[in-house]
């Protein structure tokens, strides 16, 4: 009976969404392979050709095919793994961003008309019974290459507004803060919501078992009447991660990310402003490889700290920032 009934809404959920079809449905040149493929280049911090091919459950001369042809259309650049030299490690290009990124934007779009046809009220008990789905099928099963139940992402409707409350809540909690730290934190956060380049700026969300409990932030900090030419300097920002989500590898995940897509994205040089109170976070960028350049004190938030800048060349030719501290994390 089991196995009639889940054959049974395979086929149905088959039909329902139409993943046999996925290129005329999200009106793409890609096929489903293809978009899975994309999608996890996308979102994971750092990605080898083995990863990949043990997450999406690809023969190796398959996958070999698919990022050829990736890599003649401009989407991917391959290089040996900083890990390991015998591996390959595998980053999209701005080209290859760009379009996953718009994959991304039709997908959501998609899911988005299938769930205009369920009534409001059942949307909680469809996505719960959808995530206990997951639960019992996906037990004993080997988790992606970041980690079990840890995932990088982009950020849905309304975890903007998550990043801005929970940074509030955390500090005041364990700095004791004010509210004018989480005054910053929505100003960061709306000046990039309001207008930032895809190819250069970015937002990553962690998720642990299927909440979020973690962010940071990769953004241009090169002064505007720069701005049309090539990209010189990223700034970290708003690096996050809930106290009860602390011992996963979360953080780390979060500025290698940050990292990776600064280097990929043609930054010379990754730049950020933090703490002294801070100590684990100052710990995570000196494992990715800042130094501290300047300190300096002040009194913010109500409470007297020493203001730190630190740099992470990306490029063996980039100068030092000539500007002083930021305005915020």
């Amino acid at each position: 009976m089991a196995v009639q009934e889940i054959r049974a809404f395979n086929r149905f959920y088959t039909n329902l969404i139409g993943a046999l079809d996925y290129s005329k449905h999200l009106y793409t040149p890609y096929t489903l392979t293809e978009s899975r493929l994309l999608y996890e280049l996308a979102h994971a911090p750092r990605t080898d050709a083995a990863d990949l091919r043990v997450e999406l459950s690809l023969d190796a001369g398959y996958l070999s095919r698919l990022l050829t042809k990736f890599e003649r259309d401009g989407l991917v650049g391959r290089a040996p793994s900083e890990q390991d030299s015998r591996r390959q490690r595998i980053t999209l290009t701005a080209r290859g961003r760009k379009a996953a990124a718009l994959l991304d934007e039709r997908s959501r779009e998609a899911v988005g008309s299938l769930l205009s046809r369920v009534e409001p009220e059942r949307r909680a008990e469809l996505t719960e019974a959808m995530r206990t789905v997951r639960d019992i099928l996906g037990a004993g099963r080997p988790g992606p290459p970041y980690g079990d139940g840890r995932v990088l992402r982009e950020p849905v409707p309304g975890e903007l507004g998550w990043i801005v409350q929970r940074h509030g809540a955390v500090y005041a909690a364990e700095y004791g803060w004010n509210t004018e730290f989480e005054g910053l934190v929505a100003r960061i956060v709306a000046d990039f919501a309001r207008d930032h380049d895809p190819l250069l700026e970015r937002v990553w969300m962690a998720e642990l078992d299927g909440s979020p409990v973690g962010s940071v932030m990769c953004v241009r900090d090169d002064p505007p009447e720069v701005r049309d030419s090539a990209p010189h300097t990223a700034r970290l920002r708003l690096l996050l991660v809930e106290p009860g989500a602390r011992g996963h590898g979360l953080g780390e995940r979060l500025v290698s990310a940050v990292v990776e897509f600064a280097r990929a994205a043609g930054y010379r040089e990754l730049v950020l402003w933090t703490n002294d109170v801070l100590a684990a976070a100052r710990t995570l960028y000196q494992r990715a490889g800042f130094t501290l350049v300047a300190e300096e004190p002040h009194h913010s938030y109500g409470a007297d700290l020493i203001g730190q800048d630190w740099r992470l060349p990306l490029r063996e030719e980039a100068v030092i920032s000539q500007d002083g501290p930021g305005s915020g994390q």
